[in-house]
């Protein structure tokens, strides 16, 4: 288990993270195979105020998502999810049409480089996982430049004074710290789970040792349930704060030094931490790495504010066929996955760049 939070951007193939959520990662398959349009005399299932989008180009996107993301493939059976991610196409295809030159070239160019990271960590597997899906290599590819053109056409317009005003709103996120934790998780080292309540308990006995003068890393050796740290004493060191999940970010910006920490509850469960040292980070010392991510993060948002903004001014009309998989009175589908849940996995795709 990490504490680090998922870079689910990452499904753009690229290495600079912000999050966004599945559905409209999968969104980015604006793909208009421009070699088979002629011979495309399937319906419309989307019309915009710029074009159409095909019940063949959908479906061609739609196996190109369970290519890269097999795991997420059960929620593409679900109507309203399937129109989600279709109304997002829609978006992806008008901003790639609206995309500046340089966008694309840069886009041609980290498209073959992305198409090799996955046929390597694909290995063996990659021919065989193409033919499942009835794919082509080329229509990865098209699919891949198409994302990357959005992409890089949003981060193409961020500006320095931006990146500025956005490191300086979230700075915190980039203070280095080394601590020490011990994590009581909801479910045990032997697998077995516990109750809210039976970690909470846990935890502070833990507390109560360590307040008692009992040593940080032999008390995290022994009961900590992060097998991330446990063997390192409950030690993370010199580690950006900004990669830890939210709850736990900020105990580490704000728990004076050296000092226990009551319970801190994240997903995984109850932590009690201990920072030891801690630096903030100022602009003129960003890595250009650092950022990168920073312009990868408002090139997210600003998706996000278009997604949330304007996709009513596109005039989207969908006509997409009904699921065989369509939930039933009760909310599950024939699979029997709630249509109310999102998935909470990033694509494997993304974890195969990683």
């Amino acid at each position: 288990m990490s504490l680090n939070k998922t870079k689910s951007w990452k499904v753009l193939l690229v290495s600079l993270a912000a999050a966004v959520s599945f559905s409209m990662l999968s969104a980015c398959s604006s793909n208009n195979n421009n070699n088979s349009a002629a011979e495309d005399n399937s319906k419309a299932v989307a019309t915009y105020k710029d074009g159409t989008i095909t019940e063949k180009e959908f479906d061609l996107d739609t196996r190109v998502m369970k290519f890269l993301s097999p795991q997420q493939a059960q929620y593409l059976e679900i109507d309203a999810f399937k129109e989600s991610i279709l109304k997002q196409e829609v978006a992806f295809e008008y901003l790639a049409g609206k995309a500046t030159d340089d966008a694309k070239k840069q886009a041609e160019k980290e498209a073959d480089v992305q198409v090799t990271s996955l046929k390597t960590a694909l290995g063996d597997t990659y021919e065989s996982s193409l033919k499942e899906q009835n794919l082509t290599e080329a229509e990865i590819r098209t699919y891949m430049v198409r994302v990357l053109t959005v992409y890089q056409d949003m981060l193409l317009k961020i500006t320095d004074d931006q990146v500025k005003a956005e490191f300086e709103a979230t700075k915190g996120d980039f203070t280095v710290a080394t601590l020490r934790h011990v994590l009581i998780g909801l479910t045990d080292a032997a697998g077995k789970e516990r109750t809210d309540e039976d970690a909470l308990k846990l935890a502070k006995e833990v507390k109560a040792k360590l307040d008692g003068g009992a040593d940080f890393a032999a008390v995290a050796k022994e009961f900590s349930d992060d097998p991330g740290s446990k063997d390192k004493g409950g030690e993370y060191k010199d580690a950006t704060l900004g990669t830890y999940v939210e709850e736990f970010k900020k105990a580490a910006q704000t728990l004076p030094l050296n000092t226990i920490s009551d319970p801190v509850k994240t997903s995984y469960g109850y932590h009690i931490m201990k920072v030891e040292a801690r630096t903030e980070t100022t602009f003129d010392k960003l890595t250009d790495e650092q950022k990168e991510t920073v312009k990868s993060t408002l090139a997210s948002k600003n998706l996000e504010s278009f997604l949330d903004k304007d996709l009513e001014s596109l005039e989207i009309k969908i006509d997409l066929p009904k699921s065989s998989a369509a939930p039933d009175q009760t909310g599950s589908t024939n699979s029997g996955t709630k249509a109310t849940e999102a998935p909470s996995a990033s694509p494997a795709a993304t974890e195969a760049a990683q």
